[in-house]
């Protein structure tokens, strides 16, 4: 398997880069830490920072793992034929021109939490077992967030087959020029996420942790993998307790005031807001103008812009306070939740996440889909009333169509859509509405197949990457590829 081949070589370019990083506390080095060298706690955390600098990158969740869910869906759509989003939103890819960014990034972290999780338990921590337990917590969370996406988008939503299709390789060891790991099933990747975010939630510090995971941020994870598996009363109960332990540790849903601008916020102690996690980019650190700020920016490459008929959504309640993010530029409506943070340029914005609002909407998901009203009520009402505070949903019968389509409104350009169509069997329907303000908004030609589908289309999975296949002779390709 060419790319795990050579991960080791990626640990050292990912250290060194991470040194740029003033905001992770990084002691200056030019030692890199390999698997022989990691010896103690600071070693463990100037890893796991390596891996937090990674994932600011374009190719990972600064960028491409973010819009891929979006660009792929009936919400957002790229704004032109040769834009940098194009090859998603018209399904352009095949078996021989995939995309491979997403499984390199992602066997990436994969492999260097692998390199953090084998030496932990070694290291004597004396008086800092708590340091040490939340180090391996972090580890553990992110290994399974990069799985989790390896899984969403490489394999059939679990729910299709109850996960007999085929997912990813599970790699929890250090790979060797030899590796040559075959696929798992969908279920066993879902059980080897769980297993890693149950284990790493006790280990997590509760409190704010800028630009790192916390207790709060694995358990909302958590919380959606349940939903994604379709185990409902355990993404409730663990959402639901996410939400009160982040509200007792000073996270809270922005105000309605609050909202349209509370993006750009510099999050610290005492004004975390609702980010729960988030990679935090820096002007000296940049991820570059393939970052989400830029590609979203009417100032920028105007790559990602709002469909006619999500337009019309947003606007059919004028009040509602997420009609703020986005804005109307030559006749298209441009996303503008990624603000950069004090006098950093647009390009350098924060990628939030997880955020609280989130874990609400999934507790009122997993509510409805228990056939519990009352606390579906109690979870939505939160997100709706703070959107418009002159609407409520007291009193009301909640279906499952209300809480998907708030968050549509809530979670767009978030990177969720194509995801929560596809695990709840919908459609996504591409359709285009004439609106005077975007007239020039409109979908560009595709196949009929990209215009209107649903989980039995084949390229809701991404083709595995041509030189996978090549170099791993255990490697079998998605379906119809």
């Amino acid at each position: 398997m060419k790319t795990i081949k050579y991960f080791a070589f990626c640990l050292l370019l990912l250290t060194v880069s991470a040194c740029g990083n003033d905001w992770l506390n990084l002691e200056p080095s030019t030692q890199v830490p390999t698997g022989s060298a990691i010896k103690t706690l600071s070693d463990i955390e100037f890893t796991l920072n390596s891996i937090y600098s990674s994932m600011q990158s374009a190719y990972s969740y600064s960028g491409r793992m973010m819009y891929y869910g979006d660009v792929t869906g009936d919400d957002v759509q790229a704004n032109g034929t040769t834009k940098r989003t194009s090859g998603y939103y018209l399904f352009k890819f095949t078996k021989d021109d995939g995309p491979s960014t997403h499984w390199a990034s992602s066997y990436e972290i994969i492999q260097n939490c692998n390199l953090i999780l084998t030496r932990i338990d070694d290291i004597e921590a004396k008086d800092k077992t708590a340091y040490r337990d939340d180090l391996k917590g972090q580890a553990l969370t992110l290994r399974a967030l990069a799985l989790f996406d390896l899984t969403r988008f490489f394999g059939y939503p679990y729910l299709k087959d109850n996960g007999a299709s085929l997912g990813v390789p599970i790699v929890k060891d250090l790979s060797t020029i030899g590796s040559k790991p075959s696929r798992n099933t969908v279920a066993e990747c879902y059980t080897a996420i769980i297993s890693d975010l149950t284990t790493a939630v006790p280990l997590l510090k509760e409190g704010f942790n800028k630009g790192k995971v916390n207790r709060w941020a694995s358990m909302t994870l958590l919380s959606r993998v349940y939903l994604y598996k379709g185990e409902n009363g355990k993404a409730f109960t663990t959402a639901e307790e996410a939400i009160k332990g982040a509200e007792a540790n000073g996270y809270a849903l922005w105000t309605n005031e609050e909202y349209p601008t509370a993006w750009g916020n510099d999050r610290e102690v005492g004004k975390a807001g609702e980010v729960l996690f988030e990679i935090v980019n820096l002007t000296v650190d940049s991820p570059g103008k393939e970052s989400m700020g830029y590609l979203c920016s009417s100032k920028g490459y105007k790559d990602l812009i709002l469909t006619s008929s999500f337009y019309q959504m947003l606007k059919s309640d004028p009040q509602d306070v997420r009609n703020k993010l986005y804005v109307v530029s030559s006749k298209v409506a441009y996303i503008n939740k990624y603000q950069p943070q004090g006098n950093e340029n647009i390009a350098d914005a924060n990628i939030p996440i997880f955020r609280l609002s989130e874990t609400y909407l999934n507790a009122a998901e997993a509510a409805v889909k228990e056939n519990d009203n009352t606390n579906a009520v109690k979870y939505l009402d939160p997100i709706v009333k703070r959107a418009n505070p002159a609407k409520t949903v007291v009193g009301q019968t909640i279906t499952l169509e209300q809480v998907l389509t708030e968050r549509r409104k809530e979670l767009f350009g978030e990177g969720h859509r194509l995801f929560d169509a596809m695990r709840n069997h919908l459609r996504i329907e591409r359709t285009d509405v004439k609106i005077s303000e975007i007239s020039s908004t409109k979908h560009y030609t595709m196949p009929d197949e990209a215009k209107s589908f649903d989980w039995n289309y084949h390229k809701i999975v991404l083709p595995i990457p041509k030189k996978e296949l090549d170099a791993n002779v255990n490697m079998k390709q998605n379906p119809n590829y």
